[in-house]
């Protein structure tokens, strides 16, 4: 568990200028922005699916060349992959099988990026995970690459 002292986003991670932006606004109010209690402060899309530990929302920034990219974020302020529950990793599975099997995904993948940002290249802090679908049928596709690892010049 994180302590109040602690920043919860890392901002040198930030992909496009809005994403920076709302990432200067919660460094400034100093608090986790996927806390359900700070969730909607800064995220501007719906949650689609709610369990007992995790909640599933659009990314707001997605990456380049996806047809579908959510996260399942947890529901209480956890930072590594030891704190996650049994139970919660069940749920987990459950939630994203039930998106898969009713949106008819023929194939995508999961990711989830967890504790010293130096290492998981993660702008948020709060542990969640990526459920990507490539739109491979764009014209202009390129495959989905998920970033794990920050550049040394970047390293805080």
């Amino acid at each position: 568990m994180t302590d109040n002292n602690t920043q919860f986003v890392d901002i040198s991670n930030a992909r496009v200028d809005e994403q920076r932006q709302v990432m200067e606004q919660i460094i400034a109010e100093g608090h986790c922005p996927f806390c359900p209690e700070n969730f909607t402060l800064y995220h501007q899309r719906s949650i689609i699916k709610d369990g007992q530990y995790w909640f599933v929302t659009e990314n707001q920034w997605p990456y380049d060349h996806v047809k579908m990219q959510l996260l399942a974020i947890h529901k209480t302020h956890i930072e590594t992959l030891q704190e996650i529950t049994p139970e919660a990793g069940a749920e987990l599975f459950q939630l994203l099988g039930e998106v898969a099997q009713g949106h008819n995904i023929l194939g995508g993948g999961v990711a989830m990026r967890f504790g010293d940002t130096n290492y998981s290249a993660g702008t948020v802090k709060h542990i969640h995970a990526q459920f990507i679908i490539p739109d491979i049928d764009q014209p202009d596709f390129e495959p989905v690459r998920f970033k794990i690892g920050k550049n040394r010049e970047k390293r805080v």
